[in-house]
């Protein structure tokens, strides 16, 4: 049966300081490097698993995670694919803003529509903003007209589910048939977009759904990819502790 592991990247600058991030770029923090050897760990003894292929976004702080994780899981030889539809959510305008500063000037309700809501996406990007994916040359093969200014989660779902499945299915297929299994490193938002898909889950529901960083939430999948049994690697309440953690940034 085929093999999914979701893993969000470890802690990077911009959470510690509980910025908006979306698509710009920022390093891991020391703690986030350590999650992602954590988490590379965790992959390396948990029974069953045998990482054969990864996908990345195009981010730093994703590619950097899976970089770690498989080096730590002694897999740093496996193939790894990267797509911009696995980046974050764009968070246009409030990208670098505070999201404690955010909740004070806009209040609790117009915040947690921004962050959580399905449908509301954030103030988009000025269209000569530096930080516009048109002037990052990692996007120079991807049509201007695809690259947002902001997004809502629906937006998300939208173009993360393509990869889902032009990509990462035939790779679920392929590895599953002799007993691998598939990495995906991406973000908060991009792997809520997926649990979502993979869950069922309603667009009221999925606000409720806080992943933490560094840790492996793993799917095993029947050979129609319907899900057969689900959860994270490791200690339940420390993914939970984690979660926690996630929901109080903008605290």
């Amino acid at each position: 049966m085929p093999d999914l592991i979701l893993l969000r990247h470890g802690q990077s600058l911009w959470n510690e300081r509980n910025l908006f991030t979306g698509w710009h770029d920022v390093p891991l923090t020391e703690r986030g490097r350590s999650e992602a050897a954590a988490a590379g760990l965790l992959l390396r003894d948990a029974d069953g698993i045998d990482i054969t292929v990864v996908h990345t976004s195009l981010i730093s702080r994703a590619i950097i995670t899976a970089q770690l994780a498989l080096e730590t899981a002694e897999r740093s030889w496996v193939p790894v694919r990267r797509h911009w539809r696995l980046n974050e959510r764009h968070y246009g305008a409030l990208q670098g803003k505070d999201k404690k500063e955010t909740r004070e000037r806009y209040g609790d309700e117009q915040l947690l529509a921004w962050r959580r809501g399905f449908a509301t996406p954030p103030p988009p990007l000025d269209a000569d903003d530096p930080m516009q994916a048109r002037f990052d040359p990692r996007y120079r093969d991807v049509p201007v007209d695809l690259l947002p200014s902001a997004e809502c989660l629906a937006d998300v779902v939208i173009r993360a589910l393509p990869y889902y499945h032009d990509a990462i299915v035939p790779d679920l297929l392929t590895e599953g048939a002799r007993g691998g299994a598939v990495l995906v490193v991406a973000h908060g938002n991009s792997l809520r977009a997926l649990r979502k898909y993979l869950d069922n889950t309603s667009d009221d529901d999925i606000v409720d759904l806080e992943i933490p960083t560094g840790i492996p939430y793993h799917y095993r999948l029947s050979d129609d990819l319907s899900v057969v049994s689900q959860g994270y690697l490791g200690d339940p309440e420390a993914a939970a502790n984690a979660a926690a953690a996630v929901k109080a940034q903008a605290g």
